[in-house]
């Protein structure tokens, strides 16, 4: 059995269907990219996967409980919650809080750790993607990209089962972006199930273990990055490909 199962996972905004019945399933240790054109649906997937948006139908399956992605209950969301954790495209850190304290602040309130614990796994989180030096910074004296790896830090701490990712590295300036992508590239290397969408292809394809494309809400194609980039079945993703001059030739290295 997959470690999560999406079934029927369909959401509207006004009469516009932005996910059109969607099935998805993702082994532990995966790490599925959602790529696509914009408007497409591929963050609403995400913010509907957890809640952040309410869809019209679907159910979400983690490690075989089920849940209701219609629920009202604020007590199956904040269930379902506790096995996930989003990751931002505008990093969503506390202003008020240190560094330090931003990571230590789920863990101390959702998970009810003493502050010596919390601080002690914040720590070993901001060390792994090298922020030691700042754990007592702000958020406004941070960079963007700084900024971005207390956020995935903060997410990591919580031991997700499923790590969300909405476009991370789309708010920051160019030479920022890859600091993140080597903090997410370590994060999946030890081992974290991760969906995650992006627009960074050459990433996707040297870290993704398969890709979904997505277009009017419905999944198009799904496989592994050679199937996706080398041998593109509907003319539809070869478009896609071609328009961002990914088809051929693709190199990427961190």
């Amino acid at each position: 059995m997959s470690l999560v199962e999406i079934r029927g996972l369909s959401k509207k905004f006004g009469n516009n269907v932005v996910l059109d019945h969607v099935d998805l399933d993702i082994q532990k240790g995966e790490v599925v990219a959602i790529i696509g054109p914009s408007g497409t649906g591929k963050s609403t997937l995400l913010r509907c996967t957890n809640l952040l948006e309410k869809p019209e139908s679907g159910t979400i399956t983690i490690d075989g409980k089920k849940y209701e992605l219609t629920t009202k209950s604020s007590k199956e969301k904040l269930a379902l919650r506790q096995h996930t954790e989003m990751v931002f495209q505008q990093f969503n850190l506390f202003k008020q809080k240190t560094a330090l304290e931003n990571v230590m602040e789920g863990l101390v309130v959702v998970k009810k750790l003493s502050r010596e614990e919390a601080r002690k796994i914040a720590l070993e989180q901001l060390d792994k993607v090298g922020m030691t030096d700042r754990i007592y910074h702000y958020p406004k004296h941070l960079s963007g990209g700084q900024q971005q790896r207390v956020a995935i830090s903060r997410a990591l701490a919580m031991q997700p089962q499923l790590l969300l990712m909405d476009e991370p590295t789309s708010a920051l300036d160019p030479e920022l972006v890859n600091e993140v992508l080597v903090t997410i590239r370590r994060a999946a290397q030890e081992g974290n199930t991760i969906l995650l969408v992006t627009h960074e292809m050459g990433f996707v394809k040297s870290v993704a273990n398969r890709i979904i494309f997505l277009e009017n809400g419905r999944i198009v194609e799904d496989g592994t990055p050679k199937d996706i980039f080398e041998n593109p079945k509907s003319d539809r993703l070869k478009e896609f490909l071609i328009n961002i001059n990914m088809l051929e030739g693709l190199e990427y290295s961190i």
